[in-house]
């Protein structure tokens, strides 16, 4: 699977990407939302778990590359992960901080949620983040999700979860048409 956008090229994640990933999971400042940074075990074991993803969904966390130099400067995509205890597909997303504030992350997740509804049958499409990750929600309200709960919970402390509907979907893109 590859996908591109304007200025990049979302593809599936391979060993070859571990140094570049490393760099950013294991990075303090990247990981703050997280309970820690990963060590390496845990960024390969990332990278096997996204590949077995591919294989079982037709998705999973791609690496999320520039077009320009062809560096991988994060992850994004759809998982599918336990909200409130229910199993729901999620678009997540892991920019470098030297890239962050430029809008790549908008880009990669406004093309996971098209390709969700594009090519799966789910009519709701989620992101879910700590209550403190300010830059992960402001991205989901910017990529057309509203807030649908908020619930306590033992990792985050407090977990924001925002979502879009397939018929959310529909109108934001006919609106994105029409100003063109």
């Amino acid at each position: 699977m590859k996908m591109e956008t304007r200025r990049l090229i979302l593809r599936e994640m391979t060993e070859v990407d571990f140094p570049r990933l490393f760099e950013i999971f294991s990075d303090p400042q990247t990981m703050q939302h997280y309970p820690e940074p990963f060590d390496e075990a845990r960024v390969k074991r990332w990278i096997a778990v996204n590949q077995d993803r591919y294989r079982t969904f037709g998705f999973g966390l791609w690496a999320v590359v520039l077009k320009e130099t062809g560096e991988v400067i994060g992850d994004c995509g759809i998982t599918m992960q336990n909200i409130q205890g229910v199993i729901r597909p999620e678009i997540g997303y892991h920019i470098h901080k030297a890239y962050q504030r430029n809008g790549y992350g908008l880009e990669a997740a406004m093309a996971s949620r098209d390709y969700i509804f594009e090519h799966t049958p789910f009519q709701v499409v989620y992101s879910y983040m700590k209550h403190t990750n300010a830059a992960s929600y402001g991205l989901a309200m910017k990529n057309g999700m509203r807030l649908i709960e908020e619930y306590d919970d033992p990792i985050n402390t407090r977990t924001k979860v925002y979502a879009i509907t397939r018929e959310e979907w529909r109108r934001l893109r006919d609106m994105e048409v029409s100003q063109k």
